[in-house]
């Protein structure tokens, strides 16, 4: 689809496909404010058809796919901390470790401190504590099952009720 032939539309179309409120839209593109007004021409078919293909054409820029999303959340659900060490216990250099294991690196701090011990040489001997944060596997994995279906959610009621049916009521 074509931009819009009126420009205030397509500026309001442009708009709400980068993310504005129908009210912050309608005022960008040129219009005074007035919440209802936008609110219609939000429904207009030809802006929903266009802030659709506006929002695909992002998705797709981006390279934002179903399949794609499902893979990043599962290189985070799935990762495994012991990706980042040697047999022995050392700490690998970060660009050995493989790419999903760097994917669920959400930080890596290096704190480094004087021992006040000398080597055989006579050099100050310093140690080094890495800490490696990793992004949260619990929410990834949540929100694959939950795509997946695993989950059914309930709503459970509580409280009392009374309801009392008399014979008027009810229907023989």
């Amino acid at each position: 689809m074509p931009a819009l032939k009126n420009a205030k539309h397509e500026a309001f179309a442009q708009g709400l496909a980068k993310g504005l409120s129908a009210s912050e839209a309608y005022v960008a593109a040129g219009y005074k404010e007035s919440r209802s007004a936008a609110s219609r021409l939000s429904t207009n078919v030809n802006i929903e058809a266009r802030v659709s293909e506006l929002v695909g054409k992002g998705a797709e820029r981006a390279e934002a796919t179903v399949e794609r999303v499902l893979h990043e959340m599962a290189r985070l659900g799935f990762s495994d901390v012991r990706k980042a060490f040697t047999p022995g216990g050392a700490l690998l250099p970060p660009q050995e470790w493989d790419d999903d294991f760097a994917a669920a690196v959400a930080a890596v701090e290096v704190v480094s401190r004087n021992t006040n011990e000398k080597d055989a040489e006579g050099r100050t001997v310093i140690e080094h504590v890495h800490k490696i944060k990793m992004w949260d596997k619990n929410s990834a994995l949540e929100k694959i099952a939950k795509h997946l279906g695993m989950f059914v959610e309930r709503v459970e009621h509580s409280g009392s009720m009374n309801l009392v049916v008399t014979p008027e009521d009810a229907e023989l």
